[in-house]
């Protein structure tokens, strides 16, 4: 698991699109899951559980007696939900069937029968709603109010910021790793960052920027043109909302609302948005998995690659790559946020099942 979750060296597609250097964080195989999400949800639970049972304590309890018979019987009383496309509602099922606690997971109606069933797997239960991922994110605020539960979203909007933080602080993880990984020579020039509502992004740029200072890489979102709500925003200078059915292939990205939090972070520390239609990451996912002479097949979901997505896209267009500042010198960071989520769609875009491009690694 440790090697797939390695920072991987793509040096035949840096070669192809002349760049020094292209390398990959690949999420694929975080704890199980399938997406880096498995970082945020589960951690942000066992947070807000800690603070629970250590309210009013003289002797603070900590993850070994939450894991416990005795910590799970306490647990067993918190009811927990969030609204999701897919990977983000499956970290808080295993969380919540891990620490003992009850959890409600609302979808939308475009969420696949295949993501659906990997969720209820955890033992949540699943709850499909009318509209899009926004719809499914009120929903969920909404009942949560009226039922007493405990919303765990990566989701920020106003009175609602703490578990947020949370969830980010989980993902910090995976960018800790990708800078040790990458090491002190020859900084990344550049890093594309899929965006959804925002909030991956916005833990990545904030540890981009703690560890580099002012040889931090130019930071570039990339949205599904369906769902351009970082698009829209930038553009506009305020947060706006992306109207619309918001269909796309790119299920993780497509959100209409930006985070509160992400957009604080984001608007002053970006350099550049970039919008890709489905054919886009289609592409690249096909790419990763036919490998070539020097980069071993990759299995990457529709998500999970956008960013790389965004650059195959426009690495051979010179206007592009000037307005960009890329050339032939630049080492491009990609984060890989997850695998074949969905088996069923991956197959049908890619033409082969996620297991023989695995066995062709």
């Amino acid at each position: 698991m440790r090697r797939r979750l390695w920072l991987v060296k793509l040096r035949g597609l840096a070669k192809e699109t002349n760049v020094a250097a292209i390398k990959l964080k690949n999420e694929a195989g975080r704890f199980g899951l399938g997406s880096f999400k498995a970082l945020g949800g589960a951690y942000a639970i066992s947070r807000l559980l800690l603070n629970q049972l250590n309210a009013g304590r003289e002797t603070p309890v900590g993850l070994d007696f939450l894991l416990s018979d005795k910590g799970r019987a306490l647990n067993s009383k918190v009811i927990l939900c969030t609204a999701t496309d897919g990977n983000h509602g499956r970290s808080v099922a295993w969380g919540a069937q891990m620490f003992g606690c009850n959890c409600v997971i609302f979808i939308h109606e475009h969420v696949s029968e295949g993501r659906e069933n990997a969720i209820a797997a955890y033992g949540a239960r699943v709850v499909r709603v009318a509209g899009n991922y926004d719809d499914s994110v009120r929903e969920a605020k909404t009942t949560a109010a009226r039922e007493g539960w405990t919303v765990i979203s990566d989701t920020s909007y106003e009175g609602y910021r703490d578990i947020p933080l949370d969830v980010m602080a989980g993902y910090a993880v995976m960018v800790c790793e990708a800078i040790d990984q990458w090491g002190s020579a020859n900084l990344p020039t550049h890093v594309f960052l899929q965006t959804g509502v925002g909030a991956m992004a916005a833990a990545v740029a904030v540890q981009l920027q703690e560890a580099y200072g002012d040889d931090c890489p130019k930071i570039i979102l990339v949205d599904p043109i369906n769902a351009a709500c970082f698009y829209d925003s930038l553009k506009h200078g305020t947060p706006t909302v992306t109207l619309g059915g918001l269909e796309t292939v790119m299920a993780g990205l497509a959100c209409g609302e930006i985070s509160d939090l992400a957009w604080d972070i984001l608007y002053e520390g970006v350099d550049a948005v970039v919008a890709i239609d489905d054919d886009a990451a289609k592409n690249v996912m096909r790419v990763l998995a036919a490998g070539n002479t020097l980069d071993a097949p990759m299995v990457a979901g529709e998500s999970g690659a956008s960013g790389l997505a965004a650059f195959l896209a426009l690495a051979h267009d010179d206007a592009a790559r000037t307005a960009l500042g890329i050339t032939a010198e630049s080492r491009l960071l990609f984060f890989s946020t997850e695998g074949a989520t969905d088996p069923e769609i991956y197959q049908a875009i890619v033409g082969k099942a996620p297991q023989q491009i695995a066995e062709g690694a």
